[in-house]
């Protein structure tokens, strides 16, 4: 696999949590920063006389002709108090570059983890004509983040709570609130718990970017995406991923992330949940900003 940006936090953290992971593969990590890349690589030969068991060095993107897993990491620069949305010209540009590095006929998958995500995954499947299923965007922090408000909510243990988060990933995405589970038990929520809980949510992004601190979700994305890349390779498991639609849930031709099964073909199975009429009309609303959005630049 190849992470095209994997001198940054996420990159980076990315091909560290594979290596702890000892999963069978040869991860590569290119950058526009060749000097980072030999640091990061000179770095790893030290982890991986500690945790042996992968094949990790530097590259560069035409290494992805022989990839099995393409991981899109790479972004324009962070800058304070700006939403997701605002990085779509510049990252579209770096979307592009990704795209066109692909052989005709490649015959991989693409995680894009580069904001905004269903954007980018919209463009990126109509540019490389790739089978839809085989390019997926990494939402899993929306989850994490309504699952951490909802443990805190509720005073349990971290990793108890299950619940998803569909849609957009951004201010318009969608928290399904009737899918809550606690050590796998249902649970309903009080008013006063489910405002708890979307304090947390809505407000996570906000407080963190206006910290200013140059640095992303570094540890929880990366390890989040070394597990998707992992679950790629057959486990079978449910993942909440950015995905073109097709008729599911009534919408066509642009990606937002619903529930799939994970495996060696990405989303070998796209499901399609019950939705209340309130959370079906936001996941609506939601794929209609991300078409127009994938449509302005």
């Amino acid at each position: 696999m190849t992470i095209v940006g994997g001198a940054g936090g996420v990159g980076a953290s990315t091909a560290f949590n594979l290596a702890l992971m000892r999963g069978p593969h040869e991860v590569v990590i290119t950058d526009s920063r060749p000097e980072m890349i030999t640091s990061h690589a000179m770095d790893f030969e030290q982890v991986l006389e500690q945790r042996p068991g992968i094949g990790l060095r530097g590259g560069d993107l035409g290494d992805l002709r022989d990839s099995d897993v393409a991981v899109l990491v790479s972004s324009a620069p962070l800058v304070a108090d700006m939403p997701r949305i605002e990085y779509l010209a510049r990252n579209a540009v770096i979307a592009d570059a990704f795209a066109d590095a692909l052989d005709a006929g490649w015959a991989g998958l693409v995680v894009v983890v580069t904001n905004p995500v269903d954007p980018l995954v919209t463009r990126l499947r109509a540019r490389t004509g790739l089978d839809r299923r085989r390019i997926l965007g990494y939402t899993l922090n929306d989850s994490l983040r309504l699952r951490t408000g909802i443990a805190e909510a509720l005073g349990v243990a971290p990793g108890s709570v299950g619940a998803w988060v569909i849609g957009e990933h951004g201010e318009l995405s969608v928290p399904l609130y009737d899918r809550v589970e606690v050590d796998g038990a249902p649970v309903q929520l009080s008013a006063d718990q489910i405002a708890a809980a979307e304090e947390y949510r809505t407000t996570w992004y906000p407080r963190h970017v206006a910290l200013d601190s140059g640095r992303s979700s570094t540890w929880t994305s990366g390890l989040g995406v070394a597990r998707m890349v992992t679950a790629l390779g057959g486990s079978g498991e449910l993942w909440p991923a950015s995905v073109v639609l097709e008729g599911e849930y009534g919408i066509r031709d642009v990606a937002v992330a619903v529930p799939v099964t994970l495996g060696c073909g990405g989303a070998e199975q796209i499901h399609e949940w019950q939705l209340g009429a309130d959370d079906l009309a936001a996941l609506h609303a939601s794929a209609e900003f991300v078409r127009a959005a994938a449509a302005g630049v």
